[in-house]
């Protein structure tokens, strides 16, 4: 056996066999029945129900959750490869796909009983119901342990009151996730995860957010006011709430990563196609080196992203702290990202900055992912604390 092909098993470069057929079937899917309309739910700020159940009847809304809970069973690089392919067309839904399934789905998988996992977990793998994740409030955002929400122990019920902000799937999602205070005085361990239903005596939600970009992705605020809990929809143990949470958000950095790589490489493979096919000064401006070296930056950031994003994954399936690695892949991936689309654009020049590419669409999505699951300043604070002892 020769040095490559060692290290070629031991690093894991290849896919399986069941990894590359769940890219090649996602990325058929998207070609298909996601990028011929994107641009229209785009400009219509329109959520995509249809093409979410389809998704779902793919299996792909329940991925990587336990077979025995009607989820696909598949592994953490597998998600992000889904999340790469739909990213590369419509980041707005993959943002639906990893909240769902990431964030609402993985908590309940995380700290459920069975009971819970058997009510509403089999209703989100199987896509009936979609999943929303409540943490951040109007007043707590990188700061989420000084939440305002309270949940108050009435007999066997729990009381809510107080709201959250910014939530994907705010107003078409079924099953919630909510984060609450039960005992201020413990701080951080003081708060405790609910699971709520839509339809709940008290719970609201207000109307979707106008935003820069994801605007097919449903986001908007929502209102508990004496909201009424049974205790058999506490999550998990009392005052873990905030803990599960950082361990929930572990594996959504992952998504993200994964997302803006596949918008930094939707950005790239369209501007190469320009590149070719806008000529100046009687040559195809591909071949000016200005422009070339651009491509070329591009699509080394891109492939090293893609290994970033993929060892975290890697490392959470086998079952190994990733917690430093899905914080370098999200910081390393979004801010690349963002960089890419601005290259993008410039490669496209003034038809870069209209809607007839799909480069402008691209950058004004790309934005978030540098802010949700945590900011690029709090992924160098939590780097910080591994990297500097």
């Amino acid at each position: 056996m020769n040095i490559e092909s060692i290290t070629r098993q031991t690093l894991g470069f290849d896919l399986n066999e069941d990894q590359q057929l769940i890219k090649e079937s996602i990325k058929a899917f998207v070609e298909q029945r996601v990028a011929p309309t994107v641009a229209e739910r785009d400009e219509a700020c329109e959520f995509p129900h249809d093409i979410v159940n389809e998704l779902a009847d793919m299996g792909m809304m329940g991925i990587y959750h336990p077979e025995e809970f009607g989820g696909g069973g598949a592994d953490a690089v597998s998600f992000a490869l889904t999340l790469e392919e739909i990213g590369r067309w419509d980041a707005s839904l993959a943002l639906t796909v990893a909240s769902h399934t990431s964030l609402c789905s993985a908590h309940i998988e995380l700290a459920g009983n069975q009971a819970q996992k058997e009510k509403y977990l089999t209703q989100l793998t199987s896509g009936k119901a979609l999943g929303a994740w409540a943490l951040t409030e109007p007043g707590s955002g990188s700061d989420a342990s000084n939440m305002k929400t309270t949940a108050v122990k009435d007999g066997n019920n729990w009381i809510l009151n107080g709201a959250k902000i910014f939530i994907t799937q705010g107003s078409v999602g079924s099953i919630y996730v909510v984060l609450a205070v039960t005992d201020r005085s413990q701080g951080a361990k003081g708060v405790t995860a609910f699971i709520l239903e839509k339809g709940m005596k008290g719970f609201s939600h207000g109307p979707k957010l106008k935003k820069l970009g994801m605007n097919s992705s449903d986001t908007c605020e929502i209102y508990m006011e004496d909201v009424v809990v049974p205790d058999e929809n506490r999550l998990g143990e009392l005052g873990h709430g905030f803990i599960d949470t950082m361990k929930i958000l572990d594996g959504g950095r992952i998504g993200i990563g994964a997302i803006a790589v596949g918008i930094a490489r939707g950005a790239y493979e369209e501007s190469v196609k320009y590149a070719q096919e806008r000529s100046q000064f009687g040559k195809p401006i591909a071949k000016n080196q200005a422009i070339s070296w651009k491509i070329v930056n591009m699509g080394v950031n891109i492939e090293a992203a893609r290994l970033l994003v993929l060892k975290a994954a890697w490392l959470k399936d086998s079952g190994r702290s990733y917690t430093k690695e899905a914080s370098i892949a999200k910081l390393f991936a979004s801010e690349m990202c963002t960089q890419a689309c601005l290259d993008a654009i410039q490669i496209h020049g003034g038809y870069g900055y209209t809607k007839e590419y799909h480069v402008e669409r691209f950058l004004r999505d790309a934005k978030l992912l540098e802010i949700g699951e945590g900011t690029s300043e709090v992924q160098r604070m939590v780097l910080s604390r591994h990297m500097i002892k």
